[in-house]
């Protein structure tokens, strides 16, 4: 297979600042410490944490015919991602969020969906996009063209071909349901916040939630609990929780993003799961160290440096 990764979804252009303590109001300007621009998105963040880990990664979405999207195709080549599905899409602008990161590290977001909703994958790019040992589809509820049948027909191809799937969404409410339960059957891997799953379900407690989506057809369901760790709960009856790192906190915008490179990264490697999880939490804790998604990632061997060095929460 050419691409040990694809990364298909939502790719977003980020400018984030903290601290923000407050929204200005009338005319008046608050000074901030940090300001910085990112690629981000549930498929743009796990892209380049898999390419930073060294897997060969294709990025499959869209951006718009602007200054953003050019930017935003430039920074995923700088890290020898494949961008050659990588739809510039007329008539839209690039998707981009303005992230206001408070002193805690928790953000507020204005978010314009952009091209996310407008791109689409053709039948003729469909060898190349499942030319892939690994499919992550990411930001499912955002992909107006994609979400439902297409998603569908590409998860149902791409299990066919023998690739590992796995799936994320994107603040999800219980209305999306029915577009994230027909994926479901040919997912080999789930991986929602807690929030995320918890609004999916209608349910509240974790192992019935995991219980829901396991029966709704998911071969694997993994919840990020943020400073809660991380529940594992598959098919086959192996189930497990971990804590999280123990870490100061800067932002955590794109740490669900992270987690999942980080487990893809494990899967990739052949690792059992309770270390790929490992390597999915190192990720996203990383992440939440700095300002903008994935700015302390740099490598495996620095994300494995850390899983080593690092306490974990009590």
């Amino acid at each position: 297979m050419t691409f040990d990764y694809t990364s298909l979804g939502f790719y977003t252009f980020d400018c984030l600042g903290r601290p923000v303590r407050d929204i200005p109001q009338g005319d008046d300007t608050y000074f901030i410490d940090e300001l910085t621009i990112a690629v981000s998105g549930a498929a743009g963040s796990a892209a380049i944490v898999a390419a930073k880990h060294g897997l060969t990664v294709q990025a499959v979405g869209g951006v718009g015919d602007d200054d953003m999207g050019q930017w935003v195709l430039q920074k995923l080549r700088s890290f020898d991602i494949d961008t050659a599905n990588m739809a510039v899409c007329p008539g839209v602008a690039t998707s981009s969020s303005i992230v206001a990161t408070r002193p805690d590290g928790a953000r507020s977001v204005l978010h314009k969906k952009g091209a996310t909703g407008a791109f689409f994958v053709t039948e003729d790019q469909i060898d190349r996009v499942l030319d892939t040992r690994i499919l992550h589809i990411g930001g499912i509820g955002l992909m107006d063209r994609m979400d439902g049948a297409p998603s569908v027909a590409l998860i149902r191809q791409a299990k066919e071909r023998g690739c590992i799937t796995t799936l994320d969404v994107f603040a999800s409410t219980q209305d999306d349901m029915p577009l994230v339960e027909g994926l479901l059957p040919y997912a080999d891997y789930f991986l929602p916040s807690e929030e995320e799953a918890m609004a999916l379900s209608g349910l509240t407690d974790y192992d019935d939630v995991a219980s829901f989506l396991l029966d709704k057809g998911a071969g694997c369901v993994v919840l990020t609990l943020g400073a809660g760790g991380a529940l594992y709960r598959h098919s086959d009856g192996t189930r497990f929780h971990l804590p999280a790192f123990d870490i100061d906190v800067r932002c955590t915008c794109g740490c669900g993003d992270c987690f999942n490179a980080g487990f893809a990264t494990g899967l990739h490697l052949g690792l059992d799961p309770e270390t790929c999880v490992r390597l999915g939490q190192a990720s996203s804790a990383q992440n939440a160290m700095g300002l903008g998604s994935q700015a302390v990632v740099t490598s495996l061997a620095a994300t494995q440096a850390f899983m080593e060095q690092t306490a974990v929460r009590n």
